[in-house]
């Protein structure tokens, strides 16, 4: 595929050398025309691509603060901020109730400073075939700071052209059509019946699985929160299903457990949902005992904190009435959890699980019975579904 980067700057591929006092020069002969000042070992051009994910780096480094950096990021990436949450916003500041001369002198002066910390630290180690992708929030003067300092010092060095909102569009057209692109199996089954266990089995076999739950950081019900955890930002999550897409054979089955098409607060592309619910299905069953102990085993931070557990279930009072949620509280405080879980699966999440099945995952073909939860019953079964043809 031929090479995409043209050369920082924007002049359609020609190069932009580096003269000592900052300077950028443009060659449109094709000749540098600072030879002789800056040799050829210790300046190199800044290069410009508009599709960076067609190359290799060294490194990939994101120079945004820490605020946007967690909010989402390219997989991989490393922040190494030129300016932080509190600078960025100073400058800001400067920019709106000042004057854009003010708050440029600011952040240079900031920027400057942070550079030089990077370079004293994280660079230091760095080889002479060292060569980053580096991308600010859309390109301009954040990425080119650090860019033109690292091409100074003779690095070869990438700027991703547009920066994170090019990089969040691709991420988007990846989502329109790759998850189109594979077959999927659906494990079905009520809750606690071991799906995402047995995810977790054919993935140690080598099969491709698709863990939503894992990448949302949610088991996908009232109760399925991480305790201690929050969930990723939407953008987030579709960054790292794209990651995981891009890891798999299409030619090979994708594993994954039968969801709605939102899991905690977090949805689901429209393509993703759409191919899932229109795929082959294998419905879990285990006896309804085994259920119960391996949600309490499960999920022990619910009977550590049964206050928190009783503000959940508030949000199914409209559905199920006082009484009910009445009886469930006085189950809680009596400290019954098999016979709490018990009501709970059969009044709620089986009702629930039997209609979300007729309503989107109605494609059953094969059935796996579970005797318990047990690892040597786990591992069985994930060997009977491998072998499984449909």
């Amino acid at each position: 595929m031929p090479d995409q980067d043209s050369h920082y700057g924007g002049y359609g591929g020609d190069k932009l050398w580096l003269l000592p006092r900052g300077e950028i020069c443009q060659d449109r002969a094709g000749e540098n025309p600072v030879d002789s000042l800056i040799p050829a070992s210790v300046a190199a051009p800044i290069h410009v691509t508009a599709e960076s994910w067609l190359h290799t780096y060294s490194e990939i480094i994101d120079v945004r603060s820490p605020a946007e950096f967690a909010e989402d990021h390219w997989p991989g990436a490393i922040n190494l901020p030129v300016l932080d949450d509190a600078e960025r916003a100073e400058v800001g500041t400067l920019y709106r109730q000042v004057d854009p001369f003010t708050a440029r002198k600011r952040g240079a002066s900031l920027v400057a400073q942070n550079i030089a910390r990077h370079l004293q630290t994280h660079f230091a180690d760095k080889g002479r075939d060292y060569h980053p992708l580096i991308y600010c929030w859309r390109g301009g003067q954040r990425s080119a700071s650090l860019a033109l300092v690292l091409s100074q010092v003779g690095w070869q060095v990438t700027v991703l052209q547009g920066g994170y909102k090019t990089y969040r569009a691709w991420v988007r057209r990846q989502l329109q059509t790759l998850p189109q692109e594979f077959t999927y199996r659906v494990l079905c089954g009520p809750t606690g019946s071991g799906k995402t266990q047995l995810l977790r089995h054919l993935q140690q076999r080598g099969a491709q699985v698709l863990d939503l739950e894992k990448l949302a950081c949610h088991r996908g019900s009232v109760l399925g929160a991480e305790w201690g955890t929050s969930q990723p930002t939407q953008k987030s999550f579709e960054s790292q299903l794209v990651q995981a897409f891009l890891q798999w054979d299409p030619a090979k089955p994708v594993w994954v457990e039968s969801e709605s098409a939102k899991v905690g607060q977090l949805h689901l592309p429209p393509a993703l949902w759409q191919a899932i619910t229109q795929a082959d299905c294998v419905e879990v069953q285990l006896p309804l005992e085994e259920r119960v102990k391996g949600l309490i085993a499960h999920y022990p931070h619910w009977i550590a904190h049964p206050q928190a557990l009783k503000e959940k279930l508030l949000s199914l009072k409209s559905r199920y009435g006082q009484a009910c949620l009445q009886r469930w509280f006085e189950l809680i405080d009596a400290q019954d959890w098999p016979q709490f879980v018990r009501e709970l699966l059969q009044q709620h999440y089986d009702p629930t699980y039997r209609h979300g099945l007729q309503q989107h995952f109605n494609r059953i073909r094969a059935r796996l019975e579970l005797p318990d939860l047990s690892e040597s019953s786990l591992q069985e079964a994930a060997v009977r579904l491998r072998g499984m043809s449909f």
